[in-house]
């Protein structure tokens, strides 16, 4: 069973009101390049994010979420200063919080830094097909070919009508599979 993995790289989710903080009352987020995900982007805005031992600029993606969210690797966390549990996206209760900040302001979040548990993405037609069911764990494989070739377990099935299929790692993980860009997973547990 093939999927098609993707790394993410840092970035940041912000609500509403964060946003009239960091760019000003009604800011609008500009669309800079769609995502694998429907309705997804990456904007041209970015902010910086500030922790107890260093600081990162971070672009953020769009549209805007209910929750700030802030998700790096763990090397991203370490320069930070900050110790971000692996979790799903949009589970940040309990999480460390940072600092945000833009042109026009800046706020403290008090939760939302998150390292993303690696995850695939599913509709639920395809879902069915792989024969896999939401929350359901399996095994990647990744790196055919290039000489490190690497097995990711603990990979989170996450199935909804608003998923297209794509498997999301963080760069740590891209780095550490010798992947570059865009490439074949092989699901085998």
């Amino acid at each position: 069973m093939k999927i098609m993995v993707e790394t993410s790289a840092h970035h940041v989710h912000v609500c509403r009101e964060t946003l009239d903080v960091l760019y000003g009352e009604g800011y609008q987020l500009t669309n800079k390049k769609d995502l694998s995900q429907p309705g997804q982007f990456a904007c041209f805005e970015k902010v910086t994010v500030v922790g107890p031992r260093g600081e990162m600029t971070m672009s953020i993606l769009g549209p805007e979420r209910p929750e700030d969210q802030v998700e790096v690797s763990l090397t991203d966390a370490r320069k930070l200063g900050v110790t971000a549990p692996i979790r799903e996206s949009g589970n940040v209760a309990g999480t460390p919080g940072c600092k945000l900040v833009g042109p026009k302001g800046e706020v403290e979040i008090a939760q939302g830094v998150i390292a993303a548990q690696r995850h695939i993405h599913f509709d639920p037609k395809t879902a069915e097909e792989y024969g896999l069911k939401d929350k359901q764990l399996v095994s990647v494989k990744v790196g055919m070919g290039t000489g490190r070739e690497t097995v990711f377990g603990d990979v989170v099935v996450r199935v909804s009508p608003k998923y297209a299929p794509a498997m999301h790692i963080d760069t740590d993980e891209s780095n550490a599979a010798g992947l570059s860009g865009t490439v074949d997973g092989e699901i085998i547990a």
